[in-house]
């Protein structure tokens, strides 16, 4: 009796020890082996109730941006810039009158220092931002809301999407919490934090004033979200929140004839962020798909003259050599209809679709070519990576 009274016990505890040992490892991954780390993106639950009524819209916001001010950091990039001492020497007519000046053009070093903003997205450190913040960058540095310091690594980044992916290694890191940019609506309230013109952290109120503004030229692959909440240069790669604290989107841009904020601000959505974000994480950069056509939209002139019932699709402008679209016999001049059996609407819809698509796998294209309907099939290739233009960046 007292031998199985003593297993009893024995069993009990190791099964005591067993829970605690799973407790453990599911709530503290990083006790898990270095070489088994998953990064772990805190996102909200779907299928919540919109933000409409009026407890969820308190006289105050407090609360959320305690909930999310932490994990909003401030960025300071230095680039090192070698340039002339004296650029006149360019001048040929200052050439001629002093000489070209040889023993004095040596080029010199110089830095150039410039700041933005950027979310903690995960306990392991990674940060969102734009890829304009940190372009160029030979030192980048963050300082936390809580005061501590450090420099960060470039994990990725993606100059289509203008988002780029840090990483820190300091510990107890706050981590905002993802949320779902598809349930916003127009006229819910969003907050935006960032550090503008380097004063130091700042929180900015508005409402979203439209959602998946395109077209505008700032970025290659454009869903942004429009707000009226200020905007400045610095807060770019900062934090849109609702107001439950949750990141909605990446503040990138402002529309501005004087270079402050106007109340047009935009933003990258966050599930256009979060797959951005996790090719980065995973395998340093962003894959997509390529047809290899150049396209632009169907205007009302060209839907005239091709007899279109309306100004729908992406005319082809010209195809790439050794490119899917050319083993597809596509044309210039063929108007691209349907993807996949989808239809398109104009080219930046095309190209959202095209890009969508694993390269390597099989794709439809219905075109519209000499008013007959012809259907052609060819394999997607990887898009080759690109450069963008950051010049209206904040």
């Amino acid at each position: 009796m007292q031998i199985r009274r003593t297993v009893t016990i024995i069993f009990q505890g190791l099964t005591v020890i067993l829970a605690l040992a799973l407790i453990i490892v599911y709530f503290y991954p990083a006790s898990k082996p270095d070489n088994n780390t998953v990064v772990q993106i805190l996102e909200a639950p779907k299928g919540r109730a919109p933000l409409g009524s009026a407890e969820q819209h308190p006289n105050s916001y407090a609360d959320a941006v305690a909930h999310a001010a932490p994990a909003v950091v401030n960025i300071y990039t230095t680039k090192i810039i070698t340039e002339r001492n004296r650029p006149t020497f360019e001048d040929p007519l200052y050439r001629y009158f002093f000489g070209d000046g040889n023993d004095n053009d040596t080029p010199q070093p110089r830095r150039e220092s410039s700041l933005g903003s950027g979310v903690i997205i995960s306990q392991q450190g990674n940060i969102l931002t734009n890829h304009h913040v940190i372009e160029g960058a030979d030192e980048i540095a963050i300082a936390l809301n809580d005061g501590r310091r450090t420099t960060a690594k470039l994990v990725g980044d993606d100059p289509e999407s203008d988002l780029a992916v840090l990483k820190i290694d300091l510990p107890k890191l706050p981590v905002i919490t993802v949320g779902r940019s598809e349930e916003l609506r127009v006229g819910d309230v969003v907050l935006a934090i960032g550090n503008p013109f380097g004063v130091g952290q700042t929180v900015t109120a508005g409402i979203i004033s439209a959602l998946g503004r395109t077209g505008l030229g700032i970025n290659t692959f454009e869903n942004f979200i429009q707000t009226d909440a200020a905007i400045n240069p610095g807060n770019s790669g900062g934090a849109l929140i609702n107001v439950r604290g949750e990141l909605v989107g990446i503040n990138t841009a402002i529309f501005s004839e004087t270079g402050g904020s106007q109340g047009i601000g935009f933003a990258i959505p966050t599930n256009l962020a979060r797959d951005v974000t996790t090719q980065i994480i995973e395998q340093g950069h962003v894959v997509r798909g390529w047809l290899g056509v150049g396209i632009q939209d169907i205007s009302a002139e060209l839907a005239e003259s091709f007899e279109l019932p309306e100004p729908q699709g992406a005319i082809i402008t010209h195809i790439m050599p050794d490119s899917p679209a050319e083993q597809a016999k596509l044309k210039q001049g063929d108007i691209i209809t349907q993807i996949n059996g989808q239809r398109v609407h104009d080219f930046r819809d095309t190209l959202a679709q095209i890009s969508r698509q694993k390269p390597g796998s099989d794709i439809t294209i219905t075109v519209l070519r000499e008013g007959k309907t012809l259907e052609k099939k060819t394999k997607v290739s990887e898009r080759p990576q690109q450069e963008t233009d950051t010049r209206r960046k904040r």
